[in-house]
């Protein structure tokens, strides 16, 4: 059902005849990422109808990013199982035991609680905690299943097959999860644009990315602060060589009017710092946004 509606719509896409609109915005991106130490992959996709790319022929680790995949066939499989937000998961202490990134973990130290699935996927979306991520891959039965859903979407140029622990295990397996930033952009819209959920699990979803902790100085950074960002972030350690092989941030913009556009931002294999790579982001983040508000608010 939903696979024939995006299939249509990236046909559309694909197929729109080339205006100088794009390649002055695909110009502008290229000579923001010129001279960097990092491949720099961006999707921008303007008022469902637009599509823009750099970079796109690559496969790009996802990080976390990949929690806003699994927080969509979260919702899809307690609407199949007929649970709700409020359903309720045990978390055991033998949950908790590998040492990862994880604020609930940090809370609950001595495991033994029960946390509704609403409150994990605000623990995995807004503070990207991955003990949080791998007990709703636990609940849903692991990776395959997100896999299988957005692939049921009509996505493709994308693969989930990694747990956050398996991530962990070893720097090799954070190139298994993997997308191009098209797929990551056609995600979003599909996400905004198709009546996947009812009313009320949208926005759940949707003010649990406006409400994100990380990324601040990424996609937020090149922003006015009247303009929405709802986002999801990833980010690797650096390897052994000091190269950084993932530094990511993407999501959808609001503007006041109403009118919006998605973007995804990757950044691979970065000898530079953390810092220049999240101000890499945000001045990508201000370049579209500056070229969508000459180009397209108040436009039909």
């Amino acid at each position: 059902m939903k696979k024939t509606y995006w299939m249509s719509l990236f046909l559309v896409l694909l197929f729109l005849p080339p205006i100088g609109k794009a390649e002055d915005l695909g110009t502008q991106l290229r000579k923001a990422i010129e001279g960097k130490a990092a491949t720099v992959g961006v999707a921008v996709i303007f008022n469902g109808s637009e599509l823009v790319t750099v970079n796109d022929m690559y496969r790009y680790p996802m990080m976390s990013t990949f929690k806003f995949h699994q927080a969509l066939s979260v919702v899809d499989y307690i609407n199949r199982k007929e649970k709700t937000l409020a359903t309720e998961i045990l978390v055991k202490q033998s949950d908790l035991k590998t040492e990862m990134y994880s604020p609930m973990r940090d809370a609950n130290r001595k495991g033994n609680f029960y946390i509704t699935i609403g409150d994990l996927l605000k623990y995995s979306l807004i503070d990207s905690d991955n003990y949080a991520c791998d007990i709703l891959f636990e609940h849903i039965g692991g990776p395959k299943t997100t896999d299988k859903y957005v692939r049921g979407l009509g996505i493709e140029d994308f693969s989930i097959t990694q747990t956050e622990r398996e991530m962990h295990e070893s720097t090799d397996n954070v190139w298994l999860n993997w997308t191009k930033p098209s797929a990551a952009v056609l995600l979003l819209e599909t996400f905004l644009q198709n009546p996947m959920f009812d009313k009320s699990q949208k926005l759940f979803l949707e003010r649990a990315m406006a409400d994100a902790n990380t990324g601040k100085d990424k996609l937020k950074a090149g922003l006015p602060n009247d303009v929405l960002l709802g986002h999801k972030t990833g980010s690797s350690d650096r390897n052994e060589y000091g190269i950084k092989v993932a530094d990511n941030d993407m999501g959808f913009v609001v503007l006041p009017n109403g009118q919006y556009y998605t973007i995804a931002v990757f950044v691979m294999n970065s000898q530079e710092s953390d810092k220049t790579n999240a101000r890499l982001i945000a001045n990508i983040s201000k370049i579209v946004y500056n070229y969508f508000v000459t180009h397209y608010k108040d436009k039909d």
